[in-house]
């Protein structure tokens, strides 16, 4: 098809324009200023050099798991009960008069990531990565390869501190959780699905995401981040465009859902000091199960004259609280003079508070407000275990743990 001699006119005056246009395009914006180009060069280079600078303090950290016994399985299986006493005992003369089986190599069947510490040689992991774990192995960004230790794990922020022999370890630097803010920058690295030393990054989604676990000792609060965390994250670092730690690689809400949470890299720190120096973290406990009291009136649970505070929904028998009267239905408004809404503000002012030293509650109890001391005593092992008390509780499945 022939053009017009009209058309082949426009377009010759289109594709003028257009070369002009770009023709006045400047390589520089004006004194002082970049080009829109220039910044994107800018930004490019800073994740470049973000990942080179952090990914040598990243370890990959891989697991043998314990293996599991047949026998022990048979022998706690109801069925074995029902088994003829004499084939019973047939099975146990066979057992006994077999040689001890030949050791097998530990396979390294689990996987994830880790922060180098200290130049010494102290990591942090997640405790679930270590869990059931016969023997550890760590590789660094430059090839090497170290035994390591377990020398101490939190299941309750889900943190652990392994131990190799190295020295001169490139460090992790640390930030502030406290003051990352929604919409900044945030880089992941670590080894999903085996693929070592990968680098995702997105943005911080969100802060202060609590409850995502059915579990009532893992009360803390998580940064919620869209970059992508997949098996293999789990321990590795979530940093800041300085380079700085701001996360600890968790939880993730499914595959390819571009919602991962972290450990906020405050809690990670001080874990991690407690678990090199003590080997576990002791923390004061209240003993109630709790809810803020505005949730229990948009669900109807109590009226409008209750003050604001958090209601006390379970007292555990044998917990500070029931030592100091304390009942479900009691609003606890003050904490030694500092006001609490929310179940956050009021486990953060137990948590600063000195195991075994009184602190003054403000109490609001049938229509009247009462001062209560109670003395906050150390996490006992059977809640952290057992989780004798729940904390509103998800009824759907949630998060899950990365690996």
């Amino acid at each position: 098809m022939r053009l017009s001699r009209g058309c082949k006119l426009a377009m010759t005056l289109c594709l003028a324009m257009v070369c002009n246009a770009l023709a006045a395009v400047p390589d520089k914006g004006p004194e002082g200023s970049m080009t829109p180009l220039e910044l994107a060069r800018k930004l490019n280079q800073a994740f470049v050099e973000v990942a080179e600078r952090v990914s040598p303090s990243v370890v990959v950290v891989r697991v043998a798991s314990k293996p599991e016994s047949l026998d022990d399985d048979i022998y706690g299986h109801p069925i074995w009960e029902m088994i003829p006493k004499e084939y019973r005992r047939q099975w146990e003369q066979r057992r006994k008069s077999q040689p001890p089986s030949k050791a097998h190599p530990p396979v390294f069947d689990g996987r994830g990531s880790g922060i180098v510490l200290t130049e010494d040689g102290y990591i942090l992991t997640n405790a679930h990565v270590v869990e059931n774990a016969e023997k550890i192995r760590v590789r660094l960004k430059n090839g090497g390869e170290f035994d390591a230790e377990i020398k101490g794990r939190d299941k309750q922020s889900d943190l652990a501190v392994l131990k190799i022999e190295a020295r001169g370890l490139p460090v992790a630097r640390f930030g502030d959780s406290s003051a990352v803010r929604v919409g900044e920058f945030a880089i992941a690295i670590g080894a999903p699905f085996e693929l070592d030393y990968s680098v995702t990054f997105g943005h911080i989604s969100a802060k202060g995401r609590s409850q995502l676990i059915p579990d009532p000792a893992m009360d803390q609060d998580f940064l919620q981040t869209d970059a992508n965390i997949n098996p293999g994250n789990s321990g590795g670092p979530l940093v800041n465009i300085e380079g700085e730690v701001i996360g600890v690689n968790s939880l993730i809400h499914g595959l390819h859902t571009g919602i991962g949470f972290a450990i906020p890299s405050n809690l990670a720190r001080d874990v991690a000091q407690q678990l090199i120096r003590q080997g576990k973290v002791v923390r004061p406990w209240l003993g109630v199960a709790i809810n803020a009291v505005d949730d229990e009136r948009e669900a109807g649970n109590l009226s409008a004259l209750v003050p604001d505070g958090v209601v006390i929904k379970e007292v555990h028998p044998r917990g500070p609280a029931a030592s100091a009267s304390l009942r479900p239905g009691d609003v606890i408004t003050e904490v030694g003079g500092k006001p609490v809404k929310t179940p956050k503000q009021l486990r953060d002012e137990i948590r600063n508070r000195p195991i075994g030293k009184p602190v003054a509650l403000k109490v609001w109890r049938s229509g009247k407000l009462l001062e209560v001391q109670a003395k906050p005593d150390a996490w006992p092992e059977e809640v952290v275990e057992n989780g004798v008390l729940s904390t509103n509780a998800p009824g759907k499945e949630g998060p899950r743990r990365g690996n």
